[in-house]
């Protein structure tokens, strides 16, 4: 029970955060929202990283063994709040979390199948009816919107 208790609330921080982010860009632009974003992030880091019993060791880590991509994460990571920053404010936030969802869902069978050389058929279409549910969901809501806009 605590695990689905904190698997709830981690889904509302996230709707939250993007709710917050969404507004401070309407504010300061997106670009400046993002940046905020990233330094009130790294600033929380630092203190939990000070408030741990974790030591940081950078003299101990051979770079050079880390692969290429994994240093794409940060700008993967700030591609990702700038776009969600940009379209949150557009879309509502039930179609926005489907589509997080859905874009998640499907990079990490992507990732599965680079990493694992693991494909599941079953995934594959569960995921294809969700998209299609989406998009279905979304021509309904779209017909209706036009529909009260006539009468």
């Amino acid at each position: 029970m605590l695990y689905i208790l904190i698997a709830i609330l981690a889904g509302v921080s996230i709707v939250i955060a993007r709710i917050i982010n969404a507004n401070l860009a309407k504010k300061v632009g997106v670009f400046e929202g993002t940046f905020f974003n990233y330094v009130i992030g790294l600033l929380f880091s630092f203190i939990f990283l000070l408030f741990s019993k974790e030591l940081l060791q950078l003299s101990k880590i051979n770079f050079s063994i880390i692969p290429w991509w994994a240093y794409l994460g940060g700008v993967i990571g700030v591609i990702v709040v700038v776009l969600s920053n940009y379209i949150t404010p557009r879309i509502s936030s039930f179609y926005l979390t489907l589509l997080i969802f859905v874009g998640q869902f499907f990079v990490g069978m992507m990732i599965d199948y680079i990493a694992l050389n693991l494909l599941s058929i079953g995934k594959i279409v569960g995921g294809l009816l969700v998209l299609i549910g989406l998009i279905y969901n979304l021509l309904l809501d779209k017909d209706l919107k036009n529909q009260e806009v006539r009468s």
